[in-house]
């Protein structure tokens, strides 16, 4: 979705080509949906770790959002998109939960395809290929960025996920798919982790010590949330799933979010992943990609006004428990994480979008460290915590 470092819109790259093997070319592919206007020009968007995703500009000036489902993680793009739609019909027509405090507020829509040559109703997703496609509603004047700057974006992260979360609280879980089946349920991936390591011929190298030893420290904290929810201190409601700052986006103008976007792992969950993610992403001033690890750490300046910020939104919906293991989250997603990447590292690199060989292994280093970060400020997290409630 819009990034500070995406394309500026009717930017296009090189000539539109054709996909590999011969498929058809991304007009085409767009062409197949209901346009209101012809295809004027495409253009890489964004910086998605999982699906592939174009900006497209029409003839009469609309802008849309389409992109390649990746499949090969969406394994059933079908439940995908009934999410989607079950999501927008209870959540997209709402207006922003503080009544008095009007503002902007669109989720992304889905836009059909046209009619099959039979007649048949059109859906919201094309297959060609054996590839996924789909095409969005564009959030225009928007901005998303990396990295949280300042107190006052901190605190308007905070608002987004807390809004978020206030809309669609009330969407029953058994009305929504399991779209990713074990998503952010910490035991499996640990169990996944093991089974590599099982078959791993290879010894580990130094900063793959380092990986492996920061994840036998931390075993016992792998099951925190998933006890806490089968003795029923939590409970399922539906999350977002990947409410990194990256994902929301900001108007141009007054700076307030307007959304969250890449809603495919929108299912059934903890709300503490949620919570935990976007503190996660959001308070390390150093990135994701931080190549320094001696820059990463959890900036509390930053924690206050993005936990506040949530809060002042969300409180109606949390129990005293769901607050009490609100500082268990941040560290068991920031473990969590580092565990994902490192796993995938040793995989070879299969399920995250990298730039080198070792990139994972050095965004599991980045995660890693950030959980010491947190752990060295335990109590501090759980005072910020009490003072809020």
């Amino acid at each position: 979705m819009p990034s500070t470092s995406a394309p500026q819109p009717g930017l296009v790259s090189p000539p539109l080509a054709l996909l590999d093997g011969g498929a058809p070319s991304l007009a085409a592919i767009a062409s197949s949906f209901e346009l209101p206007s012809p295809v004027a020009a495409l253009s890489p968007l964004g910086s998605g770790n999982v699906n592939d995703t174009y900006l497209l500009r029409c003839e009469a000036g609309e802008q849309f959002v389409l992109q390649r489902l990746n499949t090969g993680i969406f394994t059933r793009p079908d439940l995908v998109m009934a999410n989607l739609a079950m999501l927008s019909d209870h959540a997209g027509q709402r207006d922003w939960p503080q009544a008095d405090q009007p503002r902007r507020w669109e989720l992304p829509r889905l836009v059909p395809t046209r009619l099959s040559e039979a007649g048949s109703p059109s859906r919201p997703w094309l297959e060609r290929h054996g590839e996924c496609w789909r095409l969005l509603t564009y959030v225009s004047d928007t901005i998303c960025h990396e990295r949280v700057s300042s107190p006052d974006l901190a605190a308007e992260v905070g608002r987004a996920l807390g809004g978020f979360h206030r809309l669609i609280h009330d969407l029953p879980c058994d009305r929504l798919h399991d779209t990713l089946e074990g998503f952010h349920v910490t035991p499996g991936y640990l169990d996944a982790y093991d089974a590599l390591l099982a078959v791993r011929k290879l010894p580990l190298d130094p900063a793959e010590r380092l990986c492996h030893e920061a994840i036998e420290r931390r075993r016992s904290l792998a099951p925190v949330l998933e006890e806490a929810l089968a003795s029923g201190r939590l409970r399922l409601r539906p999350i977002h799933g990947d409410p990194k700052v990256n994902n929301v986006l900001l108007d141009r103008r007054t700076g307030q979010a307007v959304t969250l976007v890449d809603l495919d792992t929108v299912k059934p969950g903890l709300l503490h992943y949620d919570i935990g993610d976007c503190l996660r992403s959001g308070c390390n001033p150093a990135g994701e990609d931080a190549t320094d690890l001696e820059t990463v750490h959890l900036d509390l300046d930053l924690a206050r006004p993005m936990l506040s910020g949530y809060l002042e939104l969300a409180r109606p919906i949390l129990t005293d428990a769901d607050l009490d293991l609100v500082v268990d989250a941040v560290r068991l997603i920031s473990f969590e994480l580092g565990l994902r990447f490192f796993s995938d590292h040793l995989a070879g690199n299969r399920y995250f979008k990298c730039r080198h060989p070792r990139h994972n292994l050095e965004r599991a280093l980045v995660q890693f460290r950030l959980t010491d970060s947190i752990e060295a400020q335990l109590q501090d997290l759980h005072r910020l915590v009490d003072q809020l409630r």
